[in-house]
This record gives C-alpha cells, structure tokens and sequence, in this order.
C-alpha cells in the first residue's frame, strides 16, 4: 500500500517507560544465527469520532499526531522493523466542524498520516451510505468489515480483509463489526445489511487466508469494544469473548475500538483502572491472542512491537503514547509540535467549520446535563428540554428520545449553534405519530422499561407514571389522567421510530408522519425563541 508522507521527519524526546512484556530483541549475534526472525511495530487508534483539529486545550489532533507517528516510524526503522498503523474504526460523529463536513478532513487526514486500514464502526453508518462511499473515496486505505453481509446474498458488503507486505512480512487483517449496529446505527440506512456473529466469521476467513496466503501474522482490527472478562452486559459481545471462541492461533493480535478506553490490564482479567497517561500498559491477552486498545479521540497512539520466529509470533513491548493529553494540569511528556503541512491542509476545514457555527443562539443559565453517565441512567433537564421542544415542534401532547441521542451537556453562559451539534450529531429528523389509548400503553410499557446503562434508556417531557413490575400505573399525559378511548400524538427522531436502539418500528404505522427538519435545528429554534433558558425550568 502506498502510503503518502508529508513534511521532514521530526524527532520527539522518549518521555515514557517502556513496558517490557520480555526483552526487546537487541542481541546481532541472535540475527545471525537465525535469518528467520522478523520484527514487526503496530501502531494503533481508534474513535476519532471528528477530533482531526486539537482541543481548546491544545491537547491531540492529527497533525501532532503525524509528528509522532512519524518519530516511532523512524525509530522502529533504524530497530530493523516494519510497521503497520490501524484503527478500530468510528471516524464520524462527535465535533461539529468534522459532522458538518461528513468527516472530510478526518478522513484525508488519516490517508496523509498514512493508515494502513481501519474497521468500519457504528457510526460510520450515522449518514447515507453515499456519504460511506465518499468517505472511501477520499482514503488511500481499506475499510473493512468481514462480518457485514447483504440479507439476500449473505455476502459481504464491504472489503472484509487485506493483505499487507511490508518487507519480507506478509499481514493479514481481517476487518469486524459489533453486531449492536443493527440497532444502533439508522435502520433507515442499513435496514439491508446483516451483521453476523464475528467469531464463524473470523474463523473461516482466516482458515481461507492461512491457506492461500500463509502470512506471518494475522490481526483482528475491530469495533465491537472491549469488557473484562467478556463480561458486556447488555452490550453485545465484545474482543474478550472473540478471542476465547477462536481457535487457539487463528489470530495474534485484536486491535480494537468501540468502549472507548486504554485497555490496559492488572491482572489476569483484572482491568488497571488506576492507569493514567504516561503509566505502564499491560494489554489483555485472551487464548493466545493479545488484545490492545487506544482510548478515543486520538489521546493515544498504541505501540505493540512483535517479534516473529518462524511460526511464532511474540510480543516483545507495548506502550500508550499520549498525544500532548494533560494530565494533572500538564502535558504527559514532552509536548509534541504540529506536522506544519498538515496542519495547514486540515485549516481550512477547521475555519470553515468554526464560521458555520460559531454564530451565538440563546443564552443559558444553569446547566443542562447530558453526560452519557447520566442520561443513560436517569431522567435529565437536557432530556426534558429536547423532548419539550420536539413535542412543541409537531404539536404532539408529549416527546419522547432515547438517552443515547443525546451526546453532550450545554453549559451556562452564551450557547452557539457548535453547542447544539454536540448534543445532536446525527442528524435525525424529527417525526410524529397517533396512536389510541390501548395501543400507546403498550407502546411505552415497552420503551419506558428499557435498562439504565443503554443508549435505549427513555428521556421525556409530557407524562409522568409509576413503574412497578414492569408495569405502568398512575399514567398522566400532558397532566392529565391517561385516557384509553383517547388518540395521543407524541414526537420522537427518525432514529427511534425506524427501530433505532431497539425501539418498536413505527414507520409503517398509518398515522407516522417523518418531518425534514433535524434535531439540531428544533433545538437551535427553541434556544432562538428564549429571551433566556433557565435550566431549572427543566428539572425532571
């Protein structure tokens, strides 16, 4: 694979302690007496979810991450290593000025820095898949996915592996997907697609690779995220429980992504969670397979070096390399400067996005609350408000959104239009629908009982109730006693009512009725009509 260099390499200060999983291989005498032994440095990322540009607090973004990049390129060159550098997939969705560019620079910046692939995640089907296909258009690098199959065919959609040769060492990568994309990703988008169990899937493809290609080394880049122990609650099944239901040796190495942390170990299924950066990072490792992950964000960049002895593969160190991520009110390490050419490709995306947004709304007093810990658990004054204002929106008598729709707080002060497309970020068109008595009290029987810890978790504005047993009881709707020969008109977003989250498809309901505006501009609106928005308003 071409891989496409920009600027003169820039050298960084090693600032962190390798953790040394055993000796790195230093000894000449031990290459010459075994011309076999190959080396191999994997770098890795995953859920960029848009950070191409850095933070207000000057901390990650790609082009500081090219300048590192570039340094380990550097120093596993001059070791006698190759290496590869992967992703665990969900570029899209997270910071306005990526969104409303479809994650344009993200993507040409990750063919600049030089990806060799990437699994495709959730939310690479947050758009039409039109705007999958520009995406891949604009890399210079697979995505890929062997567990994505067309319901008719049960072939795969997209590119389900590739083969990489980097010197004398042959890669093979095999691309997955959590299966929870069916119903977490827009149903409207991918109501064709069937997400099979990764594990059959692995197993044979890599039975096929072994055979036609006979690589040296053969890793699972995934979005499926990973749980100690395999232990993924509602979750669907994770890397943990990849590993253990492959054969031993079918697959080295999981670079993975989706749960969005350091996958850094204590113990044997124990999770280091004291791990901060610039510490030690043990990966897991699950029946012969060691299993990495780089947090979000592009925070980290993974490095896992390999040596390969003939048949055997050994990982010999691994490290998590902050990406200039404060810590204590200070970069972790020596800070890294900005690759100069791309940060000057990715400026104008930047300027571009910040002048579409930056424009003030409303003001706020208080602060309305839609951290993922919170709205996921509990009902919120972010989530009354946004129901508030999609039910207003279709004249409806109450609204209804899942938790996991809402993706970040709005704090006090002036709000801006990027405020609101971090709530909102996927673009959901606001929809309605009648339903009568006896037909709505079945309906929120079901969502209003999903589990605390999901996306699915119900937000609302309009009802309050009773849940006993599963079962409701003292139901008001709009303050008033519910009435089961009454018809109520509730809102919702396109993503629920098309079956997102596990909701109850209402699409093919005769009285659904699908609005072209998105949730974005509803909220944008309801902030534009307040002189002021007091939070306390909003109390659930």
């Amino acid at each position: 694979m071409t891989i496409v260099r920009l600027g003169s390499l820039l050298s960084i200060a090693t600032v962190l302690s390798a953790c040394q999983l055993t000796q790195s291989p230093t000894d000449k005498n031990t290459e010459d007496k075994n011309v076999t032994i190959k080396y191999l440095t994997v770098l890795h990322t995953n859920d960029n979810h848009g950070r191409f540009w850095h933070n207000e607090k000057g901390e990650y973004g790609m082009a500081a991450r090219k300048t590192l990049i570039d340094s380990l390129r550097a120093q596993a060159k001059n070791k006698g290593h190759q290496v590869i550098l992967l992703s665990g997939g969900d570029i899209n969705t997270g910071i306005p000025e990526s969104d409303l560019q479809y994650a344009e620079p993200d993507f040409k910046g990750m063919s600049l820095i030089g990806y060799d692939a990437m699994a495709l995640g959730n939310h690479e089907f947050d758009n039409p898949l039109t705007v999958l296909d520009k995406q891949i258009a604009w890399s210079n690098f697979p995505l890929l996915s062997a567990n994505i199959v067309d319901k008719k065919t049960n072939k795969p959609i997209y590119q389900p592996y590739e083969i990489l040769e980097k010197g004398d060492i042959k890669i093979a990568i095999i691309g997955l997907t959590t299966v929870d994309t069916a119903k977490i990703a827009n149903p409207e988008y991918i109501g064709h697609f069937d997400f099979i169990d990764p594990a059959p899937a692995t197993q044979g493809l890599a039975e096929t690779i072994s055979k036609k290609y006979s690589p040296d080394i053969t890793i699972a880049v995934t979005h499926m995220g990973h749980y100690v122990d395999g232990k993924h609650g509602i979750n669907a099944p994770g890397d943990v429980k990849l590993a253990r239901d492959l054969k031993y040796g079918t697959v080295d190495l999981i670079v993975g992504g989706h749960s969005q942390e350091p996958v850094c170990m204590e113990g044997e299924n124990v999770s280091d969670k004291s791990f901060a950066p610039g510490d030690d990072c043990v990966p897991d490792k699950q029946n012969g397979t060691w299993i990495v992950q780089a947090h979000e964000w592009g925070k980290y960049v993974g490095k896992a070096e390999f040596k390969i002895d003939g048949g055997e593969v050994e990982l010999t160190n691994y490290q998590l390399l902050p990406v200039n991520l404060k810590h204590n009110g200070k970069f972790a390490g020596t800070y890294i400067e900005a690759d100069k050419t791309l940060y000057n490709f990715l400026k104008p995306y930047q300027d571009k996005g910040q002048k579409q947004i930056a424009m003030p709304i409303g003001k706020l007093k208080g602060h309305l609350e839609g951290d993922r810990n919170i709205v996921r658990f509990k009902p919120s004054n972010l989530g009354k408000l946004i129901a508030k204002a999609q039910k207003e929106s279709v004249g409806g008598d109450f609204g209804l959104i899942s938790g996991g729709g809402i993706r970040n707080s709005i704090s006090e002060g002036e709000v801006s239009y990027k405020d609101v497309l971090k709530v909102h970020p996927f673009k959901n068109r606001i929809t309605y629908v009648e339903m009568n008595g006896e037909e709505l009290l079945k309906y929120l029987t079901t969502v209003l009982n999903f589990p605390e810890d999901s996306g699915a978790y119900c937000q609302y504005e309009g009802i309050s109730f009773d849940l006993k047993n599963g079962q409701l009881h003292n139901l008001k709707i709009a303050g008033l006693p519910f009435d089961k020969n009454k018809a109520y008109r509730f809102s919702l977003n396109s993503y629920n009512a098309a079956g997102g989250d596990g909701y109850p498809n209402l699409t093919k309901h005769k009285k659904f009725v699908a609005t072209d505006t998105i949730d974005a501009e509803i909220l944008k609106r309801y902030f534009e009509s307040k002189d002021e928005i007091n939070a306390d308003d909003y109390l659930p």
